[in-house]
């Protein structure tokens, strides 16, 4: 075979995984979300610049709060989800890079000195990262549900009101319920997709 990973975790994360639109009542606990970063914070961004971040929302007034912004068709299972995470990113991630990038420091203002520079390279960057969350919420047997259908000037005024973060999406997350998954869409083949020179 041609790849390392057993076959039944290829199936746990890709072939037989789907955006869930419908979840049980089982609580997503705290140690379960820490688990999920712990794995996927080693997945790589350019100079390590790690702009995601995770805001929580688990209380009743938060999720209200969400609510107000979503797309109609998004707010039952929104409302409904055992926790929804707002993934953003941080434009202020080149504060960090000293330390997460030690051995070449002054790429903090070589690179990033501009706001353009971070907000371009901080949405790609955490783009790859919601992916890898993704990932990360399915290896923990947990079904995912990202959602883009919002008003995202005002989820940011919303939730980040000092305009320093941006969303970049928003996932429910828990067991899935009754009729979670829609049946597979099509996917591009790999002479679609693929060209060799």
């Amino acid at each position: 075979m041609a790849l390392a990973l057993d076959p039944a975790a290829q199936d746990l994360l890709f072939r037989e995984a789907r955006t869930a639109n419908t979840f049980t009542d089982e609580p997503v606990t705290e140690e379960q979300v820490q688990a999920i970063y712990d794995l996927v914070k080693y997945g790589p961004t350019a100079f390590n610049q790690s702009p995601l971040r995770l805001t929580l929302l688990r209380s009743p007034e938060s999720r209200e709060r969400l609510l107000a912004h979503m797309a109609e068709g998004n707010v039952p299972k929104t409302r409904k989800a055992p926790l929804t995470v707002v993934l953003s990113y941080d434009l202020d991630f080149h504060e960090r890079l000293p330390e997460l990038f030690p051995h070449a420091p002054h790429i903090k203002d070589a690179v990033f000195a501009e706001e353009s520079a971070r907000e371009s390279a901080g949405a790609l960057n955490a783009a790859l990262q919601a992916g890898y969350f993704i990932l990360g919420v399915r290896s923990a047997g947990l079904a995912v549900g990202p959602m883009t259908g919002f008003d995202h000037d005002g989820v940011d005024k919303e939730f980040f009101g000092d305009g320093r973060q941006r969303v970049l999406l928003v996932a429910n997350i828990g067991k899935p319920g009754p009729d979670a998954f829609a049946p597979r869409s099509p996917r591009l083949s790999y002479d679609d997709v693929v060209t060799a020179l």
